[in-house]
């Protein structure tokens, strides 16, 4: 491994692919004998600091069709906060489901997975049938993995029946030093941005683009008035940079004085703190209260000189979904993904079914919508939101910050990179839009 980064990091990505692959790497994993050990916990005081390990695993064999990466950094979803305290299912089941497929998909099933849905790094190995791509490529990895044999798929690759999440629903993720990867996951890394900044956009970035503006989403377009909830965290604010250059209004929903700043600092005009308001949409745990749907509906309409949203960006899930529902415009859309505080939505069908409203669900991104929205990365239409890095050993700590909504953005990882700011290429492009890719990390 030292060899390998050597290389790396002396620019000598010619010769990584005559170095020897190492027998092990150090992964990120939750371990399979553990999966019970918050019983009786609620979701909230469980700790992934508890659960995350950082531990040798052996390298896994590479198959056809894909590639073995060598991670300079990586970063934190919800989805690894989920997988750390094991809700709402333990992902070993997963594992074993997909073990079962075929004899080349066994390798996953373990008793540790290594988690992680994002990497930036470069490519150490291909496997047969990989003609795109070759050793020594710098690349950052979208999280869809398919297997496209069935013709479900081939419409749009998402409803592949055996449409996976990398690193949440197969093993060999990101948060290591190395990632096993379907070659058709990667996408060039954008040559102004660092390891851990071009590691940080990923599965967020594509998922708020097929969630907004992708026509299998909301299809947003110039003049849309849009709520967007959570808009300076890790999907919310790329949904954020995304309206405001479509030409859309967005009507950032956030939770405290210094997130309104940095939505406002990207140029949203129309913010509301929700914890400054007090907006309390449960009045106990079976009970919503629609006065402060109305209520929330109205401070709406007061920001946007009286327009309903056209489009509700929701992904809090069950706290917000009824308020989501009604505050949305007659023929107006609320698309979904997530539902971090809650799977159970309920909403009242009368303002949904009067009025002619559409829910839509929607889920990551097929690899042409991850591809298109890497690009508005790289042409530098949409920045990183990276707040804070942590090292390998600290995964822990940057799943906890996610898990307690304690960040801002994006929460990045360093794997095999020993410090923050390698691996730029473009530095004039990147002088063009410093500020912007650092406006999350002055907070």
């Amino acid at each position: 491994m030292k060899q390998i980064l050597e290389a790396i990091l002396s620019d000598e990505l010619d010769a990584v692919g005559g170095l020897e692959v190492p027998e092990s790497y150090r992964g990120v994993v939750v371990r399979k004998d553990e999966a019970d050990m918050f019983a009786g916990r609620d979701s909230r005081d469980k700790d992934p600091r508890e659960s995350l390990h950082v531990q040798d695993v052996a390298t896994p064999e590479l198959g056809p069709g894909e590639a073995l990466v060598a991670v300079m950094a990586s970063a934190v979803n919800y989805n690894t906060v989920w997988t750390s305290i094991f809700e709402p299912v333990s992902t070993f089941g997963f594992l074993e489901r997909y073990g079962r497929l075929s004899p080349l998909t066994k390798r996953h099933d373990l008793p540790y997975h290594v988690v992680g849905s994002d990497l930036a790094g470069v490519v150490l190995r291909t496997g047969p049938g990989v003609n795109l791509w070759k050793p020594g490529d710098e690349v950052v990895a979208h999280c869809l993995s398919v297997e496209l044999e069935s013709h479900e798929g081939h419409d749009d690759t998402m409803l592949d029946p055996e449409q996976r999440i990398w690193g949440f629903e197969t093993n060999f993720g990101g948060l290591a030093e190395l990632a096993l990867v379907k070659a058709n996951q990667l996408m060039p890394k954008p040559s102004h941005l660092s390891w851990e900044e071009a590691a940080s956009p990923g599965l967020v970035n594509s998922t708020a683009y097929r969630q907004l503006v992708s026509t299998n989403g909301a299809a947003m377009k110039l003049g849309d008035t849009v709520l967007i909830w959570g808009a300076s965290g890790g999907l919310g604010s790329y949904a954020t940079q995304m309206a405001l250059a479509s030409g859309a209004t967005p009507v950032c929903v956030v939770s405290s004085p210094d997130k309104a700043d940095i939505v406002r600092s990207m140029g949203a005009e129309l913010v509301i703190d929700r914890t400054a308001e007090g907006y309390r949409f449960w009045t106990d745990e079976h009970t919503q209260d629609p006065r402060e749907w109305r209520r929330f509906g109205a401070k709406i309409r007061e920001l946007t000189g009286g327009k309903d949203p056209d489009i509700v960006f929701e992904h809090p899930g069950r706290e917000t979904f009824g308020a989501s529902v009604f505050v949305a415009r007659k023929g107006g859309t609320i698309v979904t993904c997530a539902s971090t505080s809650g799977y159970l939505h309920q909403f009242d069908n009368r303002y949904l079914w009067m009025n002619l409203k559409r829910i839509i669900g929607s889920h990551f991104a097929n690899y042409r919508e991850a591809y298109l929205a890497n690009d508005l990365i790289a042409t530098g239409k949409i920045h990183p939101t990276l707040s804070k890095v942590y090292p390998l050993e600290q995964t822990g700590q940057a799943a906890y910050d996610v898990h307690r909504n304690l960040h801002q953005g994006k929460v990045g990882v360093l794997a095999l990179a020993p410090e923050e700011g390698l691996g730029v290429r473009d530095e004039e492009k990147r002088s063009r839009y410093v500020d912007a890719i650092n406006r999350f990390r002055s907070r």
